[in-house]
């Protein structure tokens, strides 16, 4: 069974950067449909924020485009999820699963941005 183990969450202040991982107990260089991180904030539902493809183009809402940056590590079966400018309204836990999703989800990692 897929588990998918995503971490570096915490709080920050607005404009402020973090950096999630996503470890994957599978040869993520198999997965040939999108890697994906999602949100989901309190009181909505959750949304996908940005996927990568296996041959890594990417796709993002537009509220992050320029912000965040996702990659895959393929000899470390990590995804990665670069968040850079920081808003309260990104404000979510966040979690990574394929795109569409199709393990079961993770913990995830909550990111919480002060203003």
């Amino acid at each position: 069974q897929v588990q998918l183990v995503e971490s570096g969450g915490g709080l920050v202040q607005s404009g402020g950067s973090l950096r999630l991982s996503c470890a994957v107990t599978k040869n993520i260089s198999t997965i040939y449909v999108p890697m994906g991180w999602y949100r989901r904030a309190p009181g909505k539902l959750r949304e996908l924020v940005a996927e990568q493809t296996w041959d890594k183009s990417t796709k993002y809402l537009d509220s992050v485009e320029g912000r965040f940056t996702i990659s895959r590590d393929h000899a470390e079966n990590t995804v990665w999820l670069q968040m850079n400018d920081l808003r309260p309204e990104d404000t979510a836990v966040y979690y990574c699963n394929t795109s569409p999703q199709y393990y079961s989800w993770g913990p995830g990692t909550q990111v919480t941005v002060s203003s």
